[in-house]
């Protein structure tokens, strides 16, 4: 069924990621598929550059590679059947990249519930789904009670 599942993570958002996560682990332990997170640092504006140190994007990619690496190795499933990456771009056109570049044949997304502003604007998630490679499914978080 499924051979390769990519999950886009946002490390400043762990609760929405953790749905998808789940569902995305229960689809490979199912399947045998690898699982591939992948998370998108955003380009610093060039107006900044002059206010960060020399070595800014280079402690970011570090810092940003550890967190993702710690959310890998809390999974339950077996270490080298997870690969973890992290990209810099915009977030959809990154995502669409890793999926083609893990040969993904399933992307797990995490999603807000819809907003106004969402139906007006589109979403990460959205676009994901438009543009995708592969297939797409979009996990909300479960409502709050």
């Amino acid at each position: 069924m499924f051979r390769s599942i990519l999950v886009p993570v946002d490390l400043s958002e762990l609760e929405i990621v953790q749905p998808a996560l789940d569902k995305a682990i229960a689809l490979a332990g199912m399947t045998g598929a690898s699982l591939h997170l992948v998370y998108v640092r955003s380009i610093m504006p060039v107006t900044f550059m002059e206010y960060v140190p020399p070595s800014f994007d280079e402690e970011q990619q570090d810092e940003c590679e550890k967190k993702i690496n710690d959310v890998a190795a809390k999974l339950p499933m077996a270490r080298e059947k997870i690969t973890t990456r992290v990209r810099m771009g915009s977030i959809y056109n990154e995502v669409l990249a890793e999926a083609e570049a893990t040969n993904s044949d399933l992307i797990v997304v995490g999603s807000h519930r819809p907003a106004m502003s969402t139906y007006l604007l589109g979403s990460n998630a959205g676009t994901i789904v438009r543009h995708a490679p592969c297939s797409v499914l979009v996990v909300r978080m479960p409502e709050k009670s």
